[in-house]
């Protein structure tokens, strides 16, 4: 009884040692699956870090490929009219006329992105859609009206070089005006845009991309030497009372005419299509060897004058590419021009701000006036970096004006000079009037062709930017074809040919667009931007009736 008492505790315990250890094998178990659980956790996080990194890092070199056009479009909005403007916005009212800089910022890169939309969608410049979509009446008017600006805008580089080659160099005006030449020499031997490679095209961006570099740093550089209250600098990019103290609404009036430049439209319409061409090259949407090869014996032109000829009478953009490039765009001239232009103009204004408030000479002072305040009130060095900084701003400002000038010829008038004969024609028409002043009147001669030249910019600027806007609304112009291989294809915005079109048009009834007009609140803020410049301009010419030219 004994024996069978002890057999079946014998068999309990084992039983219950069996139990233990089992229980203790799943505990093991589930811990390790738990460890498992938890390293499993920690890659899929590591796998999401690494994931959203390998993004951003394809974003930025993404856009490190379009950086370029921007600093092209910047240099509009520095060039030498801004100076005398921002040194009187300064001297006259402190730093309150900030906000209008912020303003016109604001203005121009809105008016660019216009741009962008325009010459992406349509494959065209501001001038070409002029041209192609205008009555030919009204395509002459514009394209003279835009010349007369070309001129306007050249002739305010060519002095502000000259300028600043005589007080740097010494060198006398009427030579400094012949060596603004040396920019067209650049253009001539690295600008070319008409082709699918981009590579010329960026070296060309970079190296006026360094000059603009360098007046930025000039601007850091004067912005040490001067003593400024930091809260009341920031207050002025808020509206204030002290803006309309005195002449500040004329001064404002002249701030936003020298910011937005007629050119830099014509130019940011025509500088978006190399890269939309080899996106299309590059993807099979353009077939270059085709192109290229066809006729090949009977054409006498080179491969690269063949392929210019094919971009310029029947490229248009693929929808893929505008996707591709049109937000990066918009991104890169937006950087570009809330750093560097944004930074150069509030830099002059402040530095004005700080050391000519309230200085009566420095009120519609000319370039000699304000050279000889800056080095009296500060030290020489500062006038120095001041008119090194107007020197490089010039020479940029001319390189792209030149295009811009180019641009404006081929698109209205579709003239079929060389392109090197152009730009030495639209630089010596600026070059002459010049070196007359500079011989006959000098000094002074020179200053008032200066605020004259501003004065042409901003009349012309209402008449001008008109085209602009109603093309980006016009429906019929803004639409992309697409192909059957089109995510968008069968997408709600996607709309056939409409069927009250003509009998040639009705050929293509199958082909299925892409609208991307404005919508109407962009349509709106255009519109009102508009009647804003036209408003300031009438304000202009009531404020020269009363004060003259060259108080403007």
């Amino acid at each position: 009884m004994v024996e069978g008492s002890s057999r079946v505790l014998g068999q309990e315990i084992g039983a219950s040692a069996h139990e233990l250890s089992t229980s203790t094998k799943q505990l093991e178990t589930g811990d390790d699956t738990i460890h498992i659980q938890v390293e499993q956790n920690d890659e899929d996080e590591d796998e999401d870090k690494s994931s959203k990194f390998n993004k951003v890092l394809t974003a930025l070199r993404k856009y490190g490929t379009f950086i370029g056009p921007g600093l092209l479009i910047s240099v509009a909005y520095m060039d030498p009219g801004n100076y005398a403007t921002g040194i009187t916005a300064g001297a006259a009212n402190q730093y309150s006329l900030l906000f209008i800089v912020f303003l016109s910022d604001i203005i121009a890169i809105f008016l660019q992105s216009l741009c962008i939309k325009l010459g992406s969608v349509t494959g065209y410049d501001l001038a070409r859609c002029c041209r192609e979509y205008f009555p030919k009446w009204l395509n002459i008017i514009l394209w003279i009206l835009a010349e007369c600006a070309i001129i306007a805008t050249d002739v305010a580089e060519v002095i502000g070089s000259a300028i600043a080659l005589n007080i740097l160099l010494r060198i006398p005006l009427p030579a400094g005006v012949c060596i603004t030449i040396v920019d067209v020499i650049l253009v001539l031997i690295a600008y070319r845009n008409d082709t699918s490679s981009t590579k010329l095209v960026k070296y060309f961006e970079y190296s006026v991309g360094l000059l603009v570099f360098a007046v930025v740093v000039c601007f850091a550089v004067e912005l040490s030497q001067i003593h400024a209250d930091v809260r009341e600098v920031f207050r002025g990019f808020v509206p204030s009372k002290e803006m309309f103290e005195g002449s500040g609404m004329t001064i404002a009036t002249s701030l936003i005419g020298s910011t937005v430049m007629i050119h830099s439209l014509f130019l940011g319409s025509g500088i978006v299509q190399p890269r939309l061409r080899e996106y299309d090259v590059m993807h099979g949407y353009v077939n270059l060897d085709e192109i290229c090869e066809a006729n090949d014996e009977k054409d006498p032109r080179s491969k690269k004058d063949r392929e210019a000829e094919y971009f310029y009478t029947q490229y248009k953009p693929s929808y893929q590419s505008i996707k591709y490039s049109y937000k990066y765009s918009i991104i890169e001239l937006t950087v570009t021009l809330l750093t560097f232009a944004l930074f150069v103009n509030a830099a002059i204004l402040i530095v004005a701000g700080s050391s000519l408030y309230n200085t009566p000479e420095a009120l519609n002072a000319d370039l000699y006036t304000i050279h000889y305040l800056l080095s009296k009130n500060l030290a020489p060095v500062v006038g120095t970096i001041f008119m090194l900084a107007l020197l490089f701003s010039g020479q940029s400002a001319g390189i792209v004006c030149t295009i811009a000038g180019q641009i404006v010829s081929e698109g209205h008038i579709n003239w079929k000079v060389k392109p090197w004969l152009r730009r030495l024609i639209t630089r010596a028409i600026s070059i002459l009037p010049c070196l007359a002043i500079s011989v006959s009147i000098g000094r002074n001669g020179l200053s008032i062709a200066l605020n004259i030249s501003q004065v042409i910019i901003s009349l012309l600027l209402p008449p001008l930017t008109a085209p602009l806007i109603y093309f980006t609304c016009k429906k019929e112009i803004m639409r992309v074809a697409l192909t059957d291989d089109d995510p968008d294809y069968e997408s709600d915005s996607i709309v056939s040919r409409a069927d009250d079109q003509t009998d040639e048009e009705q050929q293509e009834n199958s082909v299925r667009y892409k609208y991307m007009a404005n919508n109407w609140i962009t349509a709106s803020v255009a519109i009102a931007i508009w009647l804003f410049i036209s408003a300031l301009n009438v304000y202009a010419i009531y404020d020269m009736a009363i004060n003259g030219v060259a108080s403007s």
